[in-house]
C-alpha cells in the first residue's frame, strides 16, 4: 500500500520570508476557512518567529491574534505549529528560563499544538529546556536541525544531536533547511538514518526555494521516510520562500505516494485573498527580488530571505565605497561586482568563525562581518576591524558552542582585546525575570491577561510591549505606512506638519571634515532618537557631544529596537536622518569627529 505524505502550509513563514510584516488578525480570520476548505493540509504554521513582534509593531495585541488565528484550525482538526529559537525563544537575544517556560504554557492555551524549536548553533544545551518545557506545557515538541552544507555538518554530526534531543523526550524532528542549500542526497541519507534508528519519530522537512535544491530534496526525504513536508502557495511561493503545494503534490503523486487532493476552487480563492492582502498594504514591505531564485546562494549558503536586506545593505554602502575608491585613485565598482565580492567574503569568513549554521541570528552576524570586512579591505584597512557585540557573544561561546573551530586569527583578536571564552551553559548567564515584570504590571495596574499571556508578552518583548501599551507603536506604524505609500506613488493624507532636514551631501561633509567618521544604521528600520521620549523626540544638534559605548539613537527593526552606538568620543558635525525616518542598513545617519 502506498505510503502517505502530509503537507503543512507555512503561512507565517511565507510572509516573513517575503517582507517585513504578516497579515493582520482580521485578514487571517478571513482566509482561515478557505485554507481549511483546500482540504490538503494536515498542519498549518500559524505563529512563532517574529509573528508576535509584528503584531506589537502594528500596535495590536498578539495574544488575541494567536487565539483568533488558531481557533478555526483547532476546530477543523488541523494541527497548528509555531517556530521558536531555543535560547532566544521568540526574539533575537537570549531569554531567561522562567520566561521560556511560561511561553509554552501560554501558546498551548492559545491553541498552538506543536512547538518547532531550533538552535542556530545546533547546541543541544539550548534545546533541552525547549523540549522539557514544551511537553510540560502541553505541546508536541518538535526539534529542528539547522541544516547547512559544510565539512563539519555531516550525517554523524546531525545524528549526534538527534540522539540527544530524543533522549530529552522530543516527539518529532524537523530538517530546517533555512537556506535551501541542503543537498538532496545528503538529506535523504539523514532522513533514513533518523527513521532507521527512531522509527516512532515523525520527520518533517522545511526547505526554502532560494538556490533551487528544495524540490529535489523533498522527493529524496519522502523516499527516505519523511512524514510531513512544508509547502507554500501562490502568490508567495517560490523565489526566496518555499515550493508550491501544487507542484509538490503532483510530483509525489506521480512517484507513487498517497497525497490528499487539492480543492482548486479553494486554492484560487486563497490565492486571491493573499493577493488582496498584498494589495492592501503588505506589498509595500515586500522586496520584489524575493520572487527570484538565485544559484549564487549555493556557494555562500546565506538564507534566501536575507537577499532583500543584503541588497539594501550593499546599496547603502555602494556610494561610500566608490567615494573611498575615488579618493584612492582606484576604479569604482558596479553593484553586481560588489554582490559577488560579498558572497566571496562570506565564503571566506564563515569557516573562520566556526561554521555557525546560517540561520537567524547567526546568518546576520556572518553577513555583517563579511560586509564590514569588504568595506575595510576596499579602503586598504585590515579585515575584522569591526565586530559587533552580538557577534562577539557568538565567537566567545556565550550563545552556544560553535560547530567548528575558530581560526587562530580570531582567537588572537579576542585575546588581544582581553576577552574571555565562555564554557558554561548559555542559559545560566540569564537569570529569571518574571517577578520583575509581574511587579511592574501590578504597579501600572496592567492586567496579567488570560493564562498570564500579557505577562508573557511583556517579558518576552519588553520594549515593543511598552510601545503597544502607550499607543506609540500604532502611531509609528501609521507613519511608516504613509511613508511607504508615498514612496510607491500612492496618494496620502498628511495629518501633521512635516519638517524635512536639508538634503545631506555626504561628499561635501567628507571634504569639509576629512577626519569625521560616519555612523551607519546596523539594520533597516525607523530612526528613534532618545527612546524614552519616542513620541516627541527630535534629532540631536550639530556640535552636541557623543560618548563612546553609549546609544546615540535606536532603530525600530521588525524584531525590536536596535541600539546604535559609536566606539569613539567626539561631536556631531552632521545629522543625516531625522526622527521617524526609514533608513536602510548601512545608510549613514550622522558624522562624528
Amino acid at each position: 500500500m502506498a505510503r502517505e505524505i502530509k503537507f503543512s502550509l507555512v503561512y507565517r513563514d511565507m510572509w516573513q520570508s517575503s517582507g517585513k510584516y504578516v497579515p493582520m488578525v482580521h485578514q487571517l480570520k478571513e482566509i482561515a476557512p478557505v485554507i481549511i476548505e483546500m482540504g490538503c493540509f494536515d498542519r498549518i504554521e500559524t505563529n512563532g518567529g517574529a509573528f508576535e513582534q509584528v503584531n506589537l509593531l502594528f500596535g495590536e495585541n498578539p495574544n488575541l491574534a494567536v487565539r483568533e488565528w488558531t481557533a478555526p484550525f483547532n476546530k477543523a482538526g488541523i494541527q497548528t505549529h509555531m517556530l521558536e529559537r531555543g535560547l532566544n525563544a521568540l526574539r533575537m537575544n537570549p531569554v531567561p528560563a522562567d520566561v521560556r517556560e511560561l511561553m509554552y504554557k501560554v501558546k498551548a492555551k492559545q491553541g498552538t499544538n506543536i512547538s518547532r524549536s531550533f538552535c542556530g548553533l545546533n547546541d543541544s544545551r539550548n534545546l533541552e529546556l525547549s523540549v522539557k518545557y514544551a511537553k510540560s506545557g502541553g505541546m508536541i515538541s518538535q526539534v529542528a536541525l539547522s541544516i547547512t552544507h559544510s565539512p563539519v555538518h555531516t550525517v554523524e554530526y546531525y545524528m549526534s544531536l538527534v540522539d540527544k534531543v530524543v533522549a530529552f523526550g522530543a516527539d518529532e524532528i524537523c530538517l530546517k533547511d533555512m537556506a535551501g542549500i541542503g543537498r538532496p542526497a545528503f538529506l535523504g541519507k539523514l532522513t533514513k538514518e533518523i527513521k532507521n534508528k527512531y522509527p516512532h519519530i515523525i520527520v518533517q522537512y522545511h526547505g526554502h526555494t532560494g538556490p533551487g535544491f528544495s524540490v529535489a530534496s523533498m522527493l529524496e526525504v519522502a523516499r527516505a521516510g519523511a512524514d510531513y513536508l512544508d509547502v507554500a502557495m501562490e502568490p508567495l511561493s517560490w523565489g526566496m520562500v518555499h515550493p508550491d503545494v501544487i507542484t509538490i503534490q503532483a510530483m509525489l503523486k506521480d512517484a507513487g505516494f498517497l497525497v490528499k487532493d487539492i480543492n482548486m476552487d479553494a486554492y484560487m480563492e486563497a490565492r486571491r485573498l493573499t493577493q488582496s492582502f498584498i494589495d492592501d498594504f503588505l506589498g509595500y514591505f515586500i522586496d520584489p527580488g524575493n520572487k527570484q531564485m538565485t544559484s549564487l546562494l549555493v556557494g555562500c549558503g546565506l538564507p534566501g530571505g536575507m537577499m532583500g536586506s543584503m541588497m539594501a545593505d550593499l546599496k547603502g554602502f555602494h556610494g561610500a565605497i566608490n567615494s573611498s575608491l575615488r579618493n584612492q585613485g582606484k576604479k569604482e565598482l558596479l553593484l553586481n561586482e560588489l554582490v559577488v565580492m560579498l558572497f566571496q567574503e562570506v565564503e571566506y569568513v564563515w569557516p573562520r568563525l566556526g561554521y555557525p549554521p546560517l540561520v537567524t541570528p547567526f546568518s546576520q552576524y556572518v553577513k555583517n562581518i563579511a560586509l564590514m570586512n569588504l568595506m575595510h579591505t576596499l579602503k586598504g584597512e585590515a579585515r575584522w576591524s569591526t565586530i559587533d557585540k552580538d557577534t562577539w557573544n557568538m565567537i566567545l561561546g556565550k550563545t552556544g558552542k560553535l560547530p567548528g573551530e575558530l581560526a587562530p586569527e580570531i582567537i588572537k583578536i579576542a585575546t588581544d582585546k582581553g576577552m574571555e571564552f565562555y564554557h558554561g551553559n548559555p542559559q545560566d548567564a540569564f537569570p529569571n525575570e518574571l517577578d520583575r515584570f509581574r511587579k511592574e504590571m501590578s504597579d501600572n495596574n496592567w492586567d496579567l491577561g488570560q493564562d498570564d499571556e500579557e505577562l508573557f508578552e511583556f517579558a518576552m518583548h519588553e520594549r515593543q510591549y511598552r510601545d503597544y501599551k502607550s499607543g506609540v507603536a500604532k502611531e509609528r506604524f501609521k507613519q511608516e505606512l504613509e511613508a511607504a505609500k508615498a514612496k510607491a506613488g500612492a496618494p496620502i493624507i498628511v495629518t501633521r506638519p512635516v519638517v524635512e532636514l536639508p538634503k545631506i551631501d555626504i561628499e561635501k561633509i567628507q571634504e569639509k571634515h576629512p577626519g569625521a567618521k560616519p555612523v551607519q544604521a546596523t539594520v533597516k528600520g525607523q530612526i528613534v532618537w532618545e527612546y524614552d521620549m519616542a513620541d516627541k523626540s527630535t534629532a540631536p544638534n550639530v556640535g552636541e557631544k557623543v560618548e563612546a559605548g553609549k546609544p546615540i539613537c535606536y532603530i525600530q527593526a521588525f524584531y525590536g529596537l536596535e541600539e546604535i552606538k559609536t566606539s569613539f568620543n567626539g561631536k556631531y558635525v552632521a545629522i543625516c536622518a531625522k526622527h521617524g525616518d526609514i533608513v536602510e542598513k548601512g545608510e549613514i545617519i550622522a558624522f562624528v569627529e
